[in-house]
């Protein structure tokens, strides 16, 4: 479901296209290695899932999960921010930032604590769960859904999984 791309993957023997694996490899530590950037296969559409799997780092600022059209519009960019106990969320079309979302349920992240971020697309909206607990709605700002095709993660994190 993804192409990986990372600093590393300018390497010489980089493997830029090549799926990624969910089983333990020796480059998957490489393949998922932070900032990552990586290609959705067939872009999003209702029903397709985003599973992010990952442990927070021991000193957190802030984390960023971003989906992208390639490298124009961003379709949902969201960023925790640890000091603020905040995530916020907004979308970027044509060089535009919208009005970006702020409330939250609860803050779901710990320092050093393990967690699963599930992206839900569904018709309307993009459904965030963490841990299995529902946390937010994005409603869709970005169509074509198929437009939606590079998932970009950075910040103070270490990605375990992605599916």
């Amino acid at each position: 479901m993804f192409f990986a791309q990372t600093a590393a993957s300018s390497l010489p023997g980089s493997s830029f296209g090549e799926p990624l694996c969910t089983s333990p490899q020796k480059d998957e530590q490489q393949k998922l290695a932070v900032p990552f950037c990586g290609g959705i296969r067939g872009g999003m559409r209702p029903g397709k899932k985003i599973t992010i799997m990952g442990v927070v780092n021991a000193d957190p600022d802030s984390f960023d999960i971003s989906l992208t059209c390639g490298c124009g519009d961003v379709a949902l960019d969201m960023c925790v921010q640890f000091e603020d106990r905040e995530i916020l969320r907004n979308a970027c079309i044509s060089d535009s930032w919208g009005e970006e979302e702020r409330s939250i349920p609860y803050f779901p992240f710990i320092a050093e604590q393990p967690f699963r971020v599930e992206i839900h697309c569904e018709h309307p909206r993009f459904r965030v769960l963490v841990d299995g607990h529902q946390l937010i709605d994005f409603y869709h700002r970005v169509t074509p859904l198929a437009a939606i095709d590079t998932i970009q993660i950075s910040g103070s994190l270490t990605i375990t999984k992605l599916n």
